[in-house]
């Protein structure tokens, strides 16, 4: 199939697939789903799914990005919801060993109470999706292949980005789809005066902690609110008190009757990554080196970073959001690890690979063109895979996350690449994302603590210690002092007095002095006497090496991916949706429960009777006093317009079998009104392998039901002034 056809592909309409629409596959481009209109016709949407395709209309133009977590405005003034755990951020960069916001929550009663919440954070609004694959694949000779292609792609991505960043205020992603076969530029309104409005008791907004995750029935009210703020002008701007409230043109309104069962739900957000069009071999890969190793190295590092912080309370806070995401992915990486081999994912993945080689095989012409596809893909991994493990080390070691030598990694990159003219450097270090890098390197002060960076330094340098004579790092050796064959005591010893030299004499845990480097060249870097800088400065050029190599290697599989995909697509026949790269998607389904196991079903709908049995007093399960008192009040007589009259209580979270993903976190859920009725924040554990493959039997997404949402806000937490702003419907 040739590329220009492959619109042709996107916009075929499957009119033999059935409805209702339970457990649709499918993150589908907004542009998509106007092709899905017989489907959703028959599924009770009400409105025109061409109304998806405009971006910046109704309700397109009210879904937000937080550069991480999705969300929505539901207000004319810039009031955002989204998840309580994407703002865990904002709670931290205000939280105090005396005043923790992380525990127990946050409610700003006026506008001049709202937070900061913190450097860094942004609001992208998308406002045009256009397709610039002629741009960036067009016109390249076929001998043009490796490092070369790589540069020349990624130069030409460059261009149409600076083309369309001109105006101040708005950002440009030039994003791969389809592995490579189609390019779109998104352009979006970037918002950098993001601040924390209210945010509910981790006993609410956390409630069942990681016992809970990603399992059901479930809980937990995960919802929080920002506001939006621009210049006086209406323009992004910088923090500043003399900012206002955002306008948006458009804004949700809140359902006041939430979710039932069989009913239709949309979710509109911004999905992570997917790997569905990855060959069997990627996938074999994933499943014997990348799960494992991150499983050991998460549960290793959590207690890590939980023992550093036993006895010093400041350490404790610091490490807080960084043990919960480890938290976080290890209960799915182990997920994905169990259903890929005992759940028979990887051999459905290898099954389908094989149907795709037999119906290339079956056709001359198909043979000609994508026979070789598979195997060239499959050498070019194997190739990796000798230094694989050491690269890898040397990346957890010199980019540390949180830590004061991953600061010194980043300052002397950016150093190295300032040096070059613009259109050279590296995408990440080009200057329109220095002020985004200073930003990082600001709020890096939250997380930075010398006593878990030691911890974390000696751990990753005993792995290192241990890697065979043939791949060793010998700047390494050189700096600490280790050799192969070295007795584990012995390396122990050299690497602990080692870090503590470099830790006790560097100044990046100085706020000051680590943005005061953030200007400087590699000879004023190298003229500070820094340790950490030090030992960035001698780590680069190791580093640069891997770089180079990863962008040969890359360019080689970017001429081959395409063509895989293109293969897919053509065998397909049909509307395929690309995988998840973090741009906007809709994803579509029904409000259904799931057959856990043999004999056991599990109900669509969780309701406040089940925070009143889970509710301990103790850890995750610590339901505040006032939701208990609430729900108490409720039992003997209290009225509340968010009861259900079917489950006579009020309903907390509920299944859909939309197909999400990481990044979908704070999507919004819209009924068939495009109305919000909850916010998507988890999945159940067997829904977690489908960034891989797609079940459409158990796949389950977990929402927040806005009845609960509403009741929280009413009778636990008082924020009448924001029910008050928001538009609520009966």
């Amino acid at each position: 199939m040739r590329p220009s056809r492959l619109l042709n592909v996107l916009t075929f309409a499957l009119a033999a697939m059935s409805s209702p629409l339970a457990a649709d596959e499918g993150m589908w481009m907004p542009q998509q789903v106007p092709a899905l209109a017989e489907r959703l016709a028959a599924a009770g949407f009400q409105g025109d799914p061409r109304t998806f395709a405009d971006l910046t209309g109704f309700p397109m133009g009210a879904i937000v990005s937080l550069g991480g977590c999705s969300a929505s405005f539901v207000s004319p003034d810039g009031l955002i919801v989204t998840n309580h755990h994407c703002v865990q951020g904002a709670l931290q960069f205000n939280s105090r060993p005396d005043r923790n916001l992380m525990v127990d929550g946050f409610l700003a009663r006026t506008r001049t109470e709202e937070l900061p919440s913190g450097p860094g954070s942004r609001v992208f609004v998308t406002l045009a999706v256009e397709d610039v694959t002629a741009a960036v694949t067009g016109d390249i000779p076929a001998a043009v292949t490796g490092r070369a292609y790589h540069d020349l792609i990624e130069r030409r991505q460059k261009e149409l980005t600076a083309a369309r960043e001109k105006q101040e205020g708005y950002r440009c992603t030039v994003a791969s789809f389809f592995q490579g076969l189609k390019y779109f530029a998104i352009t979006q309104l970037e918002i950098r005066d993001v601040r924390l409005v209210y945010a509910p008791a981790a006993g609410i907004g956390n409630f069942g902690g990681e016992t809970d995750n990603w399992q059901w029935p479930r809980h937990t009210g995960d919802f929080s609110f920002l506001r939006a703020y621009v210049s006086p002008q209406g323009r992004p701007a910088a923090y500043s008190p003399d900012n206002v409230p955002f306008q948006p043109k458009h804004w949700l309104k809140v359902s006041a009757r939430g979710a039932s069962p069989g009913e239709v739900v949309f979710v509109a957000g911004y999905p992570g990554r997917t790997a569905r069009f990855v060959t069997y071999d990627g996938v074999r890969e994933t499943v014997d080196y990348q799960l494992p190793r991150t499983i050991r190295r998460n549960t290793e590092m959590i207690a890590l970073l939980e023992k550093v912080g036993v006895g010093h309370p400041e350490t404790a806070l610091r490490v807080s959001t960084r043990i919960r995401s480890l938290n976080n992915g290890l209960t799915k990486t182990r997920g994905v690890h169990e259903a890929m081999v005992r759940g028979g994912v990887l051999r459905q993945k290898e099954r389908q690979e094989a149907e795709l080689v037999a119906w290339i095989a079956a056709d001359p012409a198909r043979q000609s063109k994508y026979g070789t596809v598979i195997p060239a893909i499959s050498a070019l991994n194997a190739e990796r895979t000798r230094t694989r493990e050491r690269n890898q080390l040397l990346a957890d070691f010199a980019g540390a996350t949180g830590s004061a030598l991953g600061a010194a990694e980043t300052l002397y990159r950016l150093a190295a690449e300032r040096a070059k003219p613009d259109a050279e450097r590296d995408p990440v270090f080009q200057e329109r994302n220095w002020p985004r890098t200073r930003e990082n390197l600001d709020r890096l002060q939250r997380n930075l603590d010398r006593r878990a960076d030691h911890a974390v330094m000696t751990y990753n340098l005993a792995a290192i210690a241990r890697l065979p004579a043939d791949q060793r790092i010998e700047v390494i050796d050189r700096l600490v002092g280790l050799k192969p064959g070295q007795p584990d005591a012995e390396a122990a010893a050299a690497i602990d007095r080692w870090v503590g030299a470099q830790l006790e004499k560097s100044r990046l845990y100085d706020r000051d002095f680590r943005l005061g480097c953030f200007d400087r060249s590699r000879a004023e870097l190298d003229a500070m006497e820094d340790p950490l800088l030090r030992v960035a400065a001698a780590l680069y050029p190791v580093q640069e090496g891997i770089r180079n190599q990863a962008k040969e290697t890359g360019g080689k599989l970017e001429r081959l991916t395409p063509l895989y995909a293109e293969a897919v697509l053509a065998r397909a026949g049909g509307l395929v949706a690309p995988d998840a790269n973090g741009t906007l998607r809709v994803t579509f389904g029904t409000v259904k429960g799931v057959e856990n196991r043999d004999g056991l079903f599990y109900l669509p709908q969780t309701t406040l009777k089940g925070v009143e049995q889970k509710a301990t007093g103790k850890g995750e399960f610590n339901a505040p006093a006032a939701q208990l008192a609430a729900i108490t009040a409720l039992r003997t007589g209290r009225t509340s317009p968010y009861v259900d009259s079917r489950l006579k209580d009020v309903p907390v979270n509920f299944l859909s079998t939309v197909d999400t993903t990481g990044g979908n976190s704070g999507s919004a859920t819209l009924n068939a009104r495009n109305e919000l009725v909850g916010l998507l924040f988890d999945g159940t554990y067997d829904t977690v392998a489908s960034d891989y493959f797609y079940d459409t039997e158990r796949t389950r997404s977990i929402h927040c039901d806005t009845r609960y949402l509403l009741w929280v806000m009413t009778e636990v937490d008082r924020a009448d002034h924001l029910l008050r702003e928001m538009t609520i419907v009966p």
